[in-house]
């Protein structure tokens, strides 16, 4: 039977997602995630029915973890709907996500175990689908320009922007980065609304 502490769960999570990120998914054991959180051997088992719930677990907590804190909600909310905005927070967006490196680094193993994992594929499709759609929504009803086609376009260009930067920060560096994401909002939203 799975325990039931949530603060040791949390903290066996938040470990997965740094043994993933550090090791890739193949080093993602029960031993491995116990060293991570510093506790006695066998505690992660007690917890996690197999490793494929630990997996899906570190997925849904990557994205907890993502989720922008009340003050930032509230500053979107409240701020112009103009295309500098918008920049604005694209920029502020890619600055919060490549913050926790880490996590979205156990995020695109995850992706990747994904396809060799049909259960896993379908909770990540699902938590995926789940974002996009949520991220439309807002949008649509936040009266900044452009459609739900803008927001999608701008998800797939700043997930990349996010990868070479975790990856090979050298590619693009901070001041080329940040001219390409007002780049990406001016000729996607810009272009079209």
């Amino acid at each position: 039977m799975a325990r039931r502490n949530p603060e040791r769960r949390a903290a066996l999570v938040d470990a997965a997602i740094e043994v993933l990120a550090r090791e890739g998914a193949r080093g993602l054991t029960f031993r491995a995630v116990d060293t991570e959180a510093a506790v006695p051997p066998g505690t992660a088992s007690n917890y996690f029915a197999n490793r494929d719930d630990l997996l899906t677990q570190a997925g849904a907590r990557v994205y907890e973890r993502l989720q922008p804190d009340e003050a930032t909600i509230e500053r979107q909310r409240t701020a112009g709907r103009d295309l500098e905005t918008y920049t604005l927070l694209m920029r502020e967006l890619v600055t919060r996500v490549s913050s926790f490196r880490t996590g979205y680094l156990a995020l695109l193993e995850l992706r990747l175990e994904a396809t060799r994992r049909p259960e896993l594929r379908a909770v990540l499709t699902e938590r995926v689908r789940a974002d996009v759609d949520a991220n439309v929504t807002y949008h649509e009803a936040s009266g900044l320009p452009g459609d739900g086609t803008a927001v999608k376009l701008l998800i797939l260009a700043l997930n990349w922007l996010i990868v070479e930067q975790l990856t090979l920060p050298d590619v693009f560096p901070e001041e080329e980065r940040e001219a390409l994401i007002a780049a990406a909002v001016d000729r996607i939203v810009g272009a079209g609304g």
